[in-house]
């Protein structure tokens, strides 16, 4: 009976929850591929992102706040369902998200409970795995209404003539919200392609009438950028598809790299324009004063630093994304702060389930932001897993594991022999080019991170 009631429950047809009248809507926007530094807000002097500073401004940022994979399958399954990749398995060379997991995600939990869902957008969590039998929930089965798309999509669609992805998730999104049913809560999830690639591993291709912006600009490139911290990288990093394809297209000569950066800065000016928009709308319909708003990105990129780029890794340029929560019910004095507390993409879905009143599954391993948005002192995680497990023939990655605390950083390669080891301490190094793990003073933090390393691998769900 319980395998009926949860199917039923996929197509929608089980009796709703009837929901709080107090309950918010609730709006997710993802970008895909943005750093943590790609916003005027968090420093950078060159990109324009008024929105994104805007809704900083209204809501919370967190400054420091990481993905625990850092490739994109992976983490936008961790999104949905508040779980490493460990626990939910779900990569682009492996299984995507089932309908048993699914049921416990956000959005099926959401519209158990009576929300109208909506997607729009590079889905990424149900692409059909190579070798891999039919997926066994479609993402339109998901949500009540499906705007979404699988693999990588187009900046240019087909079906859209004219029109560059950007405005087409607007239309999609005023379409959402002009047919949502009067009086019932709405959780809308768009994840926007920008600013990822367009073509393989080049071409950021931005809306036309961006095209001036940034031309007069010059890019400076990362202190890290030297071959002098290529060469310091382990012989297997100099190899992986970070430096092969990656700095070799987009960054290798100055050319390249201002052509890169600022097309890559354009698409995320886009982004931009494209959340004012909806917000605009949100305004227009009467939403804005009652839509919880979060704001991320999947994973960040290497952009040059160390003369790589891609994502992939565990450096803090791969790993650490821009993340704002505005809540329109927060208090005045907890608007537009800035709270340093280790946020993570598992924080997502845990959040969405407390502003709307629903338990979080036992399941789900992050934690709600919502205690610290309204600017509660709570107990909070001092240190994170972090893995990466992205393997395609094609692509070389050597399997990634560490633990990042607010000082110091471990990292552990284990396929090679003996496991390779890093260890850099961020406060005194947070370039991460002074790699610790061989100097004879550190063997003792370097052990007891470790030990922590094997815990939370444990606790995120390997071997189970």
């Amino acid at each position: 009976m319980n395998c009926l009631l949860a199917l039923l429950a996929v197509a929608g047809t089980v009796a709703e929850v009837a929901p709080a009248p107090n309950r918010p809507n609730i709006l997710v926007l993802l970008t895909d591929d943005q750093r943590w530094d790609a916003m005027g807000c968090a420093g950078n002097p060159i990109l324009r992102t008024p929105e994104m500073d805007r809704l900083a401004a209204e809501g919370t940022r967190f400054v420091n706040a990481f993905v625990t994979s850092s490739v994109c399958a992976a983490s936008r399954a961790s999104i949905f369902t508040g779980q490493y990749e460990s626990k939910h398995r779900c990569n682009f060379h492996t299984d995507c998200l089932r309908r048993a997991q699914l049921e416990q995600s956000y959005p099926l939990l959401l519209r158990k409970a009576g929300y109208h869902t909506g997607f729009i957008g590079k889905y990424g969590v149900g692409d059909v795995p190579r070798g891999k039998p039919p997926r066994d929930i479609e993402g339109p089965e998901v949500f009540d209404r499906w705007y979404g798309f699988y693999g990588q999509g187009v900046y240019f669609p087909k079906e859209h003539p004219g029109k560059h992805l950007n405005q087409v998730m607007v239309d999609q999104a005023r379409d959402f919200l002009a047919t949502a049913p009067p009086g019932k809560p709405w959780c809308l999830s768009i994840s926007f392609k920008a600013p990822h690639s367009g073509d393989g591993y080049v071409g950021y291709h931005a809306e036309p009438d961006l095209k001036p912006l940034y031309a007069d600009a010059v890019v400076p490139y990362p202190p890290t950028a030297r071959r002098e911290f290529f060469d310091a990288l382990p012989p297997f990093l100099r190899k992986c598809n970070a430096r092969a394809s990656y700095w070799e297209l987009r960054f290798s000569t100055p050319e390249k790299y201002q052509e890169t950066m600022k097309d890559y800065y354009r698409l995320i000016t886009g982004v931009d324009r494209a959340i004012g928009q909806i917000r605009g709308e949100l305004a227009a319909r009467g939403f804005a004063d009652n839509t919880l708003i979060v704001f991320l990105s999947d994973n960040g990129d290497m952009m040059g630093d160390y003369q790589l780029g891609g994502k992939e890794l565990l450096y803090d340029a791969s790993i650490r994304v821009p993340l704002v929560v505005f809540d329109p019910r927060a208090a005045k004095s907890a608007r537009g702060q800035k709270r340093t507390e280790l946020a993570l993409n598992l924080d997502v879905a845990p959040t969405v389930l407390d502003a709307a009143g629903i338990a979080a599954p036992p399941a789900i391993q992050g934690r709600s932001l919502l205690p610290l948005v309204r600017g509660e002192r709570v107990g909070w995680r001092t240190d994170f897993f972090c893995e990466n497990h992205f393997v395609l023939p094609e692509q070389y990655y050597p399997l990634i594991e560490g633990v990042r605390t607010e000082r110091w950083k471990y990292v552990r390669y284990p396929e090679m022999t003996p496991p390779y080891e890093q260890l850099f301490d961020l406060r005194n190094d947070p370039l991460e080019v002074n790699d610790l793990a061989r100097n004879p003073q550190f063997q003792e933090v370097l052990a007891s991170l470790r030990k922590r390393c094997d815990q939370l691998r444990a606790e995120a769900g390997h071997g189970s």
